[in-house]
């Protein structure tokens, strides 16, 4: 007895002076000690990425590799607050930093020898955390105590609880509540079940061996839990909720790796902890499944990589982006972005050309179009099944994706053409337009998906360029003009639909309201699809990022029908396209695209633009005289039996010789009366039209082996063409060919003159190289 009161009395020694020295330890921090920081000085935060909704994509480790996400405590479950403070502090609210009932508590058990809990407030793990000190001994414990009080001088309590839920550890390499709640849960902190909440609360105090990913320590959580809810249940009989006792904790899942191209780019674009983007994870998910299944299929022809990028037009926010077909496939190269690859688009860039005629009144959509051979200077470009179809309109040589119309097209257009509409459009080149020359039309330029899918968010919306838009609302800045509202209209409406060009697009049907284009690489190493409905864009690219050619990378056989099986998967709204001012519609003939004639068997509508569309009445279809007899031609009524009066077509003699070439016959007009052609019954007098050279052009010459083709559009009934340069005749040609003509520098006019004394010029300059 005596030595168990001698003891005491020592022990009680200890404690007063370990009381004056916290009394003076106070006083200390309280009076002089600067304000610290509440934070480690070297610590780092994870980064999250959420899509539009909130919902989480991705969750980084901090660069020590440890989970930690920093989250104000009004984005705290307030049950898994309360649930904390009663476990690690309940007298949290009411001590200074250190509670001197709880010291002298732990100084009787190391007394007596019985465990009567630990002397640590929440303040001071904060400090313990916060300067990451050894705190077994002595002097550490009582250093623990001065940086906690130092703490409570600065800092508000709601602070300091804040702090300590951010650097808690929770098991395993996660730390604070917040990440605790991502990766263990499954949701955000302020998202908890109270049942979660409390299985959470008891990690800290023994994080090593309560970790909810290691099925062993589950029953040690779950016992920790029950005996926190005991302890609640004996302070309040009324928060009763048998569940709880039970409920085990065991993670949903891995860390969250949604969008992982499109999470790689925000990370390394935008700095933020907290990243909130555009993107739409149920478009994503549906983008991925759709992808896969589309790949599943071609594997077997070759086919194993695909992108896939979803716009909403008007806001250019990027809804959803696939960068690969599969991102953890080693394989394929998975984890490279393919969005941001430079390809050739092949023929995905045809529809700014013909947006580009319609605007510059050198086409309106049923314009005939010659698809034929045709030489531009040193380029000679041929269609994709080195066939030509002769005549067709524009918009079945667009739909078909016919190269030599195309091109064609591209050669008429004034200004910068195609190559300063992708400028303006956000295309970075690497040479000067005169590198690409007409070949641009056709894919000659490298673009990535998300350059072109640019161009189709401008050319669906208000045709002008403005940069896609990643991280939430993307700023309204008013870029240049690629094409005005009438070309726009009707390019979109030109590009909508195809079933009706065959079974081969019969795909279309499933969405026969999608504007769509394809192209395909040379070499068959790229295949894109762009299809636009109501608002939004849907680019598609299938390949290998090897840039292995493979004779199965036909656009219109892969990738366009995983651009419809895409959309039938996202049922996005569809909305009607308003007709804009200055589009007229009026009915022409579909065979020669004029407007209809008083002899045209057949009849269609068809838009235009007012004032700027070539357009005049069809003269392809005319009513002459035939005699029954014989089966001519007759130029005058002159009473004789017999005579009837037929129409038939009078095709330019070059259309009818494309027609032949195409092995598409045409009927022609029976022969004249006598073997004399008159011009009664055929072109009321229209002149050659010269379509090389163009006029106002500069050509360069250098040496006598270079030349420029001859060639000019005859009226039916003309057999030949002659052709002078300034006034000196340079020779003849059939009016479907062409004269090689070897200029002189200078300025020069060339005339044509047919064979019934109809003729044209133009003027054209010639300078040397």
């Amino acid at each position: 007895m005596r030595r168990l009161l001698h003891l005491g009395i020592r022990w009680q020694r200890r404690f007063t002076w370990t009381a004056v020295i916290a009394l003076l330890l106070l006083a200390l921090a309280w009076t002089f000690l600067p304000k610290p920081e509440l934070y480690p000085e070297s610590i780092t935060w994870s980064r999250m990425v959420r899509d539009r909704h909130g919902t989480l994509l991705q969750v980084s480790p901090a660069l020590d590799g440890r989970y930690r996400l920093r989250t104000p405590l009004a984005e705290i479950q307030p049950a898994l607050i309360r649930a904390t403070l009663q476990k690690e502090d309940r007298y949290f609210r009411s001590h200074p930093g250190v509670n001197p009932f709880a010291v002298a508590r732990a100084a009787w058990g190391k007394v007596t020898g019985d465990d009567a809990g630990g002397a640590s407030t929440l303040t001071m793990q904060v400090a313990r955390l916060r300067w990451q000190m050894e705190t077994r001994g002595a002097g550490g414990k009582l250093l623990q105590m001065f940086r906690a009080l130092q703490l409570e001088r600065h800092y508000s309590k709601d602070q300091i609880l804040e702090a300590y839920l951010n650097l808690a550890p929770y098991g395993g390499n996660v730390e604070g509540a917040g990440a605790a709640a991502l990766l263990w849960c499954g949701r955000p902190a302020s998202d908890l079940t109270e049942r979660e909440a409390f299985a959470l609360s008891v990690i800290p105090q023994s994080p090593a061996t309560r970790h909810p990913g290691k099925e062993n320590d589950r029953p040690r959580i779950a016992a920790a839990q029950a005996r926190l809810i005991a302890s609640l249940d004996a302070e309040d009989p009324l928060r009763r909720d048998p569940l709880s006792a039970s409920f085990t904790l065991i993670p949903r899942s891995d860390p969250p790796h949604e969008a992982p191209h499109f999470c790689r780019r925000m990370m390394i674009t935008d700095s933020r902890a907290t990243i909130d983007t555009s993107l739409d994870l149920r478009y994503q998910r549906s983008l991925e499944r759709g992808i896969r299944a589309s790949l599943e299929r071609s594997a077997e022809i070759g086919i194993n990589n695909a992108c896939a990028l979803l716009i909403h037009a008007p806001s250019r926010e990027v809804l959803a982006y696939v960068g690969s077909g599969d991102y953890h496939d080693r394989s394929i190269s998975g984890m490279v972005d393919g969005l941001r690859a430079k390809r050739s688009p092949g023929s995905a860039l045809k529809p700014f050309v013909y947006g580009l005629a319609l605007e510059q009144g050198i086409i309106h959509p049923r314009s005939l179009l010659v698809d034929g051979p045709m030489t531009f200077g040193d380029y000679n470009p041929e269609n994709f099944e080195r066939e030509f179809m002769g005549p067709l309109n524009a918009r079945e040589a667009l739909l078909r994706s016919r190269n030599i119309p195309a091109v064609d097209l591209a050669r008429r257009l004034s200004g910068d053409g195609l190559y300063g509409l992708m400028k303006r459009g956000g295309v970075k080149f690497d040479h000067p337009s005169s590198y690409y020359g007409l070949s641009l039309t056709l894919g000659g330029a490298g673009v990535t998906p998300l350059e072109l899918a640019a161009l189709y968010a401008a050319l669906a919306d208000d045709g002008r360029y403005r940069p896609l838009g990643f991280g939430g609302k993307s700023k309204d800045e008013a870029g240049p003009v690629l094409l005005d509202p009438a070309s726009r209209y009707l390019v979109l409406e030109m590009l909508r639909g195809g079933s009706d060009l065959g079974a081969e697009y019969g795909f279309t049907s499933r969405s026969p309201g999608v504007s769509w284009k394809t192209g395909t690489s040379h070499g068959f190493r790229d295949a894109w699809a762009a299809g636009i409905q109501g608002d939004y864009v849907l680019l598609v690219w299938m390949g290998n990022f090897s840039g292995r050619g493979n004779n199965a990378l036909v656009a219109r056989k892969c990738a366009a029908p995983l651009l419809f099986d895409l959309f039938a998967r996202l049922d996005l709204p569809d909305k009607p396209r308003p007709v804009p001012p200055g589009v007229v519609s009026a009915e022409i003939c579909p065979q020669s695209g004029c407007l209809s004639g008083p002899h045209c068997p057949h009849h269609r509508t068809s838009h235009f633009i007012s004032g700027i569309s070539p357009i005049r009445v069809c003269e392809l279809h005319r009513e002459i005289l035939v005699d029954g007899t014989s089966g001519l031609r007759v130029a005058h009524d002159d009473g004789r039996p017999g005579l009837r009066r037929e129409v038939c077509e009078f095709w330019p003699p070059d259309l009818l010789a494309l027609f032949r070439k195409a092995g598409v016959p045409r009927r022609e007009p029976p022969p004249p009366e006598n073997g004399v052609a008159t011009v009664e019954g055929q072109d009321p007098g229209s002149a050659p039209e010269i379509i090389s050279p163009l006029a106002g052009r500069i050509y360069l010459a250098g040496d006598e082996n270079e030349s420029i083709a001859l060639q000019a559009k005859p009226a039916a009934g003309v057999a030949q063409l002659y052709w002078f340069c300034d006034d000196a005749f340079l020779g003849s040609s059939p009016p479907s060919g062409d004269l090689t003509w070897q200029p002189a520098t200078g300025r020069r006019t060339l005339r044509v003159v047919d064979d019934h004394g109809r003729g044209s010029a133009v003027s054209i300059t010639v300078r040397s190289r």
